[in-house]
């Protein structure tokens, strides 16, 4: 196993920065949004996501740009334009993602089949 930092997922491991950083449901979504569109303003990505509110999206890029997977950038216009992007860390995310989506798709039957049985909430 790669070193993670300390012992594998206690305390001290790196590792669990990334369970951390995508703990929100919502926030693994911007990360693919953003990675497979591009730079985006909010209501793109509001219209490109669904289900999600403004209140909910401004959280999550926030949460986002405060652990360095998202850039804010701002433009002197008028009206005020804000767009965000990837940052590198943000783009390395993508992969592992990706691999999630892959495994939910191989798996989200079982999943849902043993949540009915055990009465879903």
């Amino acid at each position: 196993m790669d070193d993670l930092g300390g012992d594998p997922f206690a305390a001290d491991c790196q590792a669990r920065i990334a369970f951390e950083v995508l703990a929100n449901r919502w926030d693994s979504v911007v990360v693919f949004v953003l990675g497979e569109g591009g730079s985006m303003r909010p209501r793109a990505l509001l219209a490109r996501i669904g289900g999600i509110s403004p209140k909910v999206l401004n959280e999550a890029l926030r949460r986002l740009e405060y652990n360095g997977l998202v850039e804010r950038r701002r433009y002197a216009e008028a009206p005020p334009r804000v767009d965000y992007t990837l940052t590198e860390a943000g783009t390395a995310l993508l992969a592992p993602i990706r691999a999630l989506g892959a495994w939910a798709a191989a798996h989200a039957d079982t999943v849902l089949a043993a949540q009915d049985r055990y009465g879903r909430p």
